[in-house]
């Protein structure tokens, strides 16, 4: 199982985040926050663009924006392969130490 601790905002809304927990096992993209699920979609159905302020995720037609803490591992595991350069730095160095 893999999964991550975020915080959650929804795009052009000025409230404060939410912490959820990211799940990205069996090809799904899993949110919950407490014991709430916000969000269960296949990898397929969702679109991922890590920018400088985020992870920005798109699906049925809504964007919300994850702060993720262990930002680099999270885009490994989702096999994003563009990235703002810290970002690709950050993978880049998991990767290098894995080997």
């Amino acid at each position: 199982m893999s999964a991550y601790d975020a915080r959650l905002r929804l795009d052009g809304i000025d409230e404060a985040p939410i912490h959820v927990v990211i799940d990205l096992t069996d090809e799904r993209f899993t949110m919950t926050a407490g014991d709430v699920e916000v969000a269960d979609w296949s990898r397929q159905e969702i679109r991922v663009s890590p920018l400088l302020d985020g992870f920005h995720i798109r699906a049925e037609g809504e964007e919300v924006i994850l702060d993720v803490t262990d930002e680099a591992r999270f885009a490994l595991d989702l096999g994003l392969r563009n990235a703002p350069p810290l970002l690709r730095r950050r993978m880049s160095a998991l990767l290098r130490s894995a080997d």
